[in-house]
């Protein structure tokens, strides 16, 4: 999977509005946060505010929060909101693919690591990001060491 700088951002700038526990925090504000982009995050938080992550506030007291409960803002929900699907084939969902010949089981593959990234990225919120509290699941791969090796 390739996580695109838009996604990191996305996922950067709502840690922040997170751990700001509800107050709007503009958009300069949130790229300070984390050294990101100022111009390039604005699209990005236009594209989470369409996707009802976000909502913006105007005014002096304006800037931006979350639409719900961070615990209910799945990393899943944001990587599709930015990029689209999890798992694509040829920008096509894996399970409208058909193959033949010796390729003929290679749609269960794509269904699995589909499978895969929804086990970790639809039960990781952004509170449990932002708590340390990652879900059991999670922290049983990050804690094996053959996943800290690049290949």
């Amino acid at each position: 999977m390739h996580i695109s700088a838009k996604v990191e951002y996305a996922v950067r700038a709502l840690l922040v509005l997170t751990a700001a526990d509800g107050g709007p925090l503009s958009g300069v504000a949130l790229a300070s946060a984390q050294e990101l982009p100022p111009k390039f995050l604005d699209g990005i938080l236009a594209e989470l505010r369409r996707s009802n992550i976000i909502v913006s506030q105007r005014g002096s007291e304006g800037g931006y929060r979350l639409a719900r409960d961070a615990s209910s803002i799945a990393l899943a929900d944001i990587i599709r909101a930015i990029d689209g699907p999890l798992a694509a084939v040829r920008g096509e969902h894996p399970e409208v693919t058909t193959y033949e010949g010796a390729a003929k089981n290679l749609q269960d593959v794509w269904i699995a690591v589909r499978a895969t990234l929804r086990s970790v990225l639809e039960t990781t919120t952004l509170a449990d990001v932002v708590s340390g509290k990652l879900p059991v699941n999670v922290k049983r791969l990050v804690a094996d060491p053959d996943a800290w090796i690049s290949r």
